[in-house]
């Protein structure tokens, strides 16, 4: 599969860093609750505001690295939100698998309904939705680094 000139392994090898910082906030945020933090440190250390740091980062390297354009945006978008909500829902399916509670399950953060509803939600919502509003952002951040960027800058 190709997007512009950059196949899969291309995008993932950009994204490798991005990777690296969600699934490290993830890993947090389990050690966080295990640890009984305070529940405003652990709505601090969000995987969603990583998510959406690393959509950012995205499309700038996407931008300074001339990588390629908007369909690669959307591309890395929809790859770090994958990463994102496949690490929740393994967090999701591990406590319904053990009944090990974390985080991730936890009613206060889950809003009830059940685990595959909550595991559905993520996959709906967080890859579907997520990826179209992020998206929408990366390629809004791209356009301005491309218009407001001096040339020179870009080379």
């Amino acid at each position: 599969m190709k997007i512009g000139e950059h196949g899969l392994g291309d995008h993932i090898r950009l994204l490798a860093p991005l990777f690296a910082f969600i699934a490290a906030v993830w890993a947090l945020r389990l050690v966080l609750y295990a640890a009984e933090a305070p529940t405003p440190l652990l709505r601090v250390c969000s995987v969603t505001v990583a998510g959406s740091v690393s959509v950012l980062f995205a499309a700038v390297l996407i931008h300074f690295r001339r990588f390629g354009s908007y369909p690669n945006v959307v591309a890395a978008v929809f790859l770090l939100n994958c990463c994102q909500q496949l690490l929740i829902i393994a967090a999701i399916a591990f406590t319904a698998l053990t009944n090990v509670q974390n985080v991730y399950s936890a009613p206060e953060y889950s809003f009830g309904g059940g685990y595959l509803r909550h595991i559905l939600g993520h996959l709906i919502g967080g890859v579907v939705f997520g990826t179209l509003v992020g998206s929408a952002m990366g390629s809004l951040l791209l356009w301005m680094l491309r218009r407001f960027t001096p040339k020179e800058a870009r080379s």
